[in-house]
């Protein structure tokens, strides 16, 4: 399935998910920045806070698919595609690259996010957290989503997403508590490929706009 723009996806996914969520506490969590796009069609729907969870990949030489991600509280969530044994080889061989590329990504996220922050974990507890992106080449975002929020006690786990791959697919039926997804797409290209219009706004437009929807919320 393609789509004309993320606007376009954001609100056929909303059609879906306001029949149920519509009157319930829900709180939506971007992965991307096409999935604030897309998200933002949802907040407005369900009349919710919209919110972005910062990550930078781990990419190691010659490897294609980063090894893990880094979200903004440090949070470090390796790639499941790796098998244990690969990734402890990687760890032997390339320690202190990955520690300094941990230090550099991290000082990367801190200095974007500021004083103001775009999460807030103690305002999400009891909450539906619909996660969102534009679409999911793999589960590791997800993962490392899932991984960030296991310390809160929300109500339930929702991941909305206009396209996935198969393996992400069933990367969310094993993490979440509910998936909406308007295609799953078996050979998956990137991501810009599946939209007519990818005219987005910049990353620091994003977090600025994100920045005055959580003062307000507060």
């Amino acid at each position: 399935m393609y789509f004309k723009s993320r606007v376009q996806a954001g609100k056929q996914l909303a059609e879906q998910l306001v029949p149920k969520y519509r009157y319930e506490n829900c709180a939506v969590v971007a992965l991307s920045d096409g999935g604030v796009v897309v998200g933002a069609q949802i907040a407005a729907a369900l009349h919710c806070v919209l919110m972005l969870l910062l990550m930078e990949p781990i990419k190691l030489p010659g490897e294609i698919d980063p090894i893990a991600v880094i979200n903004q509280d440090g949070g470090f969530t390796y790639n499941n595609m790796y098998s244990t044994g690969q990734l402890e080889e990687f760890n032997m061989e390339y320690y202190h690259y990955i520690e300094d590329l941990k230090v550099e990504k991290l000082g990367q996220l801190h200095r974007l996010l500021g004083h103001g922050g775009i999460m807030r974990k103690d305002l999400l507890r009891g909450h539906n957290i619909i996660l969102v992106s534009d679409g999911f080449n793999s589960g590791l975002s997800l993962d490392a989503a899932v991984d960030y929020f296991k310390p809160v006690r929300v109500e339930r786990m929702i991941v909305a997403t206009p396209l996935a791959s198969v393996p992400s697919v069933d990367r969310m039926h094993l993490l979440s508590d509910e998936v909406f997804c308007l295609s799953v797409v078996e050979n998956y290209l990137d991501t810009p490929h599946y939209y007519d219009n990818n005219n987005l706004p910049s990353h620091e437009t994003i977090i600025n706009s994100l920045q005055n929807v959580i003062l307000k919320w507060k």
